[in-house]
């Protein structure tokens, strides 16, 4: 993916940056530093007031070139947590997060299904109304039916998953969850883009980091580049040190 000169009036300066295939990127940064900006950008579904500028190619497909239903096919965005008013059950949510062209009820479609609901510890919730799920319940089941919307052996045209801050509403065993599902669809070639507010997740689950503030890129490069106390105290305007426990690094404040 290359991103060449993105920007959304004065919320989002100018920007550029590439990923490679299979590529993590987190996007850090205050509230209000513009990650969610950036990310809804990215996914080219501002609205049309919006001032956006600049290009996303796909490996040199121009995303924003694209028709919604294209774009769809290219590229899943998972925006911040939000419920639908209708009544669905669960299995009957997914099934519509599937890609249109994909039979539903063939072997490998429930293969796959069964592999991400089971991963996702959802399968006792698959009768269940989305209007009856706890908050945790219904982001596993968001993280699920986007992840099927670009799993490549469904969708071989698949090329960038878009994540806003993906692990709101759960808990420390589930968060595990989250981060064993992306990277199992960065495996299959997929590039993650992801906003993040925990550091030490960003810090070991991350390859790239991009540091937004104010709309405005202080960096992007390697984790371990990017993710430095100075940086980091610089941008959040708080203390921050770097430590090592059992030859792990962590970020705390002080």
């Amino acid at each position: 993916m290359q991103v060449n000169h993105l920007s959304v009036g004065h919320r989002l300066l100018p920007l550029s940056f590439r990923l490679g295939q299979g590529d993590i990127l987190h996007v850090v940064g205050p509230n209000g530093a513009g990650k969610s900006t950036l990310l809804a950008a990215l996914s080219g579904l501002l609205g049309a007031n919006e001032a956006r500028q600049g290009e996303v190619l796909l490996e040199e497909e121009a995303l924003f070139s694209l028709s919604r239903q294209e774009q769809a096919r290219v590229r899943a965005y998972l925006p911040q947590q939000a419920r639908p008013a209708f009544q669905l059950d669960l299995f009957q949510f997914l099934a519509l997060s599937l890609p249109s062209y994909v039979e539903v009820s063939s072997p490998k479609t429930r293969d796959i299904v069964t592999q991400l609901v089971s991963m996702m510890q959802l399968e006792d919730k698959l009768h269940r109304s989305i209007q009856t799920l706890s908050g945790g319940e219904w982001q596993r089941a968001r993280l699920v039916a986007i992840c099927l919307q670009v799993w490549r052996s469904l969708n071989p045209r698949a090329r960038l998953l878009i994540l806003d801050e993906p692990a709101t509403a759960l808990d420390v065993a589930q968060e595990a969850m989250l981060y064993q599902l992306i990277e199992a669809v960065a495996q299959q070639g997929i590039s993650v883009v992801l906003a993040n507010h925990d550091l030490n997740r960003t810090l070991h689950h991350a390859k790239h980091v991009l540091l937004l503030k104010q709309g405005v890129m202080q960096a992007f490069g390697e984790v371990d580049d990017v993710m430095q106390s100075q940086t980091l105290s610089q941008v959040f305007e708080t203390p921050i040190r770097r430590v090592e426990v059992e030859q792990r690094p962590y970020l705390i404040l002080t």
